[in-house]
């Protein structure tokens, strides 16, 4: 299924692009975000970027990684600039200091990202079975702006896009992050 999906993503993404044909050529800004893995130690290797781009759908998230556990991953824009490990309950958690999923909106809950919920709910990250990730994904309703002063994370469960945690709601435990330095290039 996840084949599939990822299968049905490429190709809404090659007919937008294939669309822009028609319009006057749009300079595109990118982003590139350098990934890490996380512990509750702290920000461990590398393992690769994430590209971001505009496109007239929405951001375009275009992942090269590598080492991941294969399947699927929850993937969101979290509130903070920080991939850090903090405390909670007294015990450290990976990447806490990334704060919640970005929500500016302030509706607290999780929703599909063409819908309603948190604006930072991206689709689901793939991961084929040699751990890596590479095909992009969309998030229609963000723009390059809403970006500046936050962090991309990867978690280690799928994201059912629902407020239920213990059927992975959110994706789980923290396991990859990247800070958006705001470097957009052209």
């Amino acid at each position: 299924m996840a084949e599939k999906i990822s299968q049905n993503l490429k190709l809404v993404l090659m007919a937008a692009a294939l669309g822009l044909g028609a319009v006057a050529p749009v300079a595109q800004a990118e982003m590139r975000v350098k990934m890490n893995a996380v512990n509750a130690q702290g920000i461990g290797e590398a393992v690769g970027q994430v590209v971001i781009s505009e496109s007239p759908y929405g951001l375009v998230f275009a992942p090269s990684l590598k080492g991941l556990p294969p399947g699927l991953h929850g993937f969101h824009v979290h509130e903070n600039a920080s991939c850090d490990a903090r405390e909670k309950e007294g015990k450290p958690v990976a990447a806490l200091a990334a704060g919640g999923h970005y929500d500016p909106a302030a509706t607290k809950q999780h929703g599909l990202p063409w819908g309603k919920g948190h604006l930072g709910d991206l689709p689901a990250l793939f991961v084929d079975a040699e751990g890596n990730a590479s095909n992009p994904v969309l998030a229609p309703r963000l723009k390059m702006s809403d970006l500046q002063g936050r962090s991309l994370m990867i978690h280690a469960g799928g994201d059912n896009h629902a407020d239920h945690p213990a059927l992975l709601g959110g994706g789980g435990a923290r396991l990859v992050c990247g800070v958006v330095d705001g470097a957009v290039g052209r």
